[in-house]
């Protein structure tokens, strides 16, 4: 097998990724798993099937899904995965050892993971059902980053940044929120609350990653059609979709390859100046 890799065309040859919330040909996991594979990365995925069997768009077979992430993959790069629930407390830890178990080092750490479903209103809030949605999309973001953060080495004193660091041997963190800091996201509390928190700690986690020369960056993808925003089947009205679609400016939902490619940029060394920030990527939406 030729393993030599032009870096101009594969700049994360050698780089080592997990990405979760890889379960859904059409989901935005998928395509940054494709992405980042396609630019020579090694690819590590965690998925959870049985969440997705109780959405009204079902599971995808993932034997496909892995066979559309290995299509992708450079020769020198290798690929993982496992089927894991992030809601349960010590499966971050168990997810990062296995990836580096797989790889022997992380470089990068993509959580794109989320919780759908059991949502509502302030009205039809529970204890339950917010517990839920922070267990999964927050707590298990903030754990996860926190293992594959361990690899770099011990915590300076102070927790502050002591030197310069190597800007091109940085690891590489993507968190993804959504859009409640743009506006309301009615009927969505639990979901709206747990991802604004990441959004709300994204410049005290990232300040304190830099100490150990890791850059976390947070990114809303906007409306992406995954296939919640198709006719059928549906989880929220169709004219509520039907609105929203009229006052996109490019006059369509945005596709899982539009945040992959934003999120690629800032993994690779071209994104390197870009740290602690909350990026919106959304066509517009937000500006109508």
């Amino acid at each position: 097998m030729n393993t030599t890799v032009d870096p101009s065309s594969f700049p994360l040859a050698g780089r080592t990724a997990l990405i979760t919330g890889v379960s859904r040909h059409r989901g935005i996991g998928l395509g940054v798993s494709r992405r980042l594979a396609e630019l020579g990365a090694s690819v590590f995925v965690q998925h959870y099937s049985a969440h997705d069997a109780d959405q009204p768009w079902g599971a995808d077979d993932i034997d496909s899904v892995r066979a559309a992430i290995r299509s992708a993959l450079t020769p020198s790069a290798d690929f993982g995965d496992w089927g894991l629930d992030l809601a349960e407390p010590t499966a971050p830890r168990r997810l990062i050892e296995a990836a580096v178990d797989a790889f022997g080092h992380l470089d990068i750490l993509i959580c794109n993971h989320a919780q759908s479903g059991g949502d509502g209103s302030i009205f039809d809030m529970t204890a339950e059902s917010l517990d839920a949605h922070w267990a999964v999309n927050a707590r298990s973001t903030l754990l996860l980053t926190r293992y594959f953060a361990e690899q770099f080495g011990p915590i300076p004193s102070g927790h502050h940044l002591t030197e310069p660091i190597d800007e091109r041997s940085t690891g590489r963190v993507i968190w993804m929120t959504s859009g409640q800091h743009e506006g309301p996201m009615p009927g969505e509390v639990a979901y709206a609350t747990s991802k604004a928190a990441l959004a709300g700690i994204t410049p005290t986690v990232a300040a304190e990653l830099l100490a150990r020369g890791i850059l976390l960056n947070t990114v809303n993808p906007g409306p992406v059609n995954t296939g919640y925003l198709d006719e059928e089947p549906t989880d929220r009205p169709a004219e509520v979709k039907q609105e929203v679609l009229r006052s996109m400016p490019l006059g369509r939902f945005g596709l899982p390859s539009d945040p992959a490619r934003l999120i690629a940029w800032l993994v690779s060394d071209e994104g390197r100046w870009m740290v602690g920030q909350v990026l919106t990527s959304d066509g517009g939406f937000s500006l109508r």
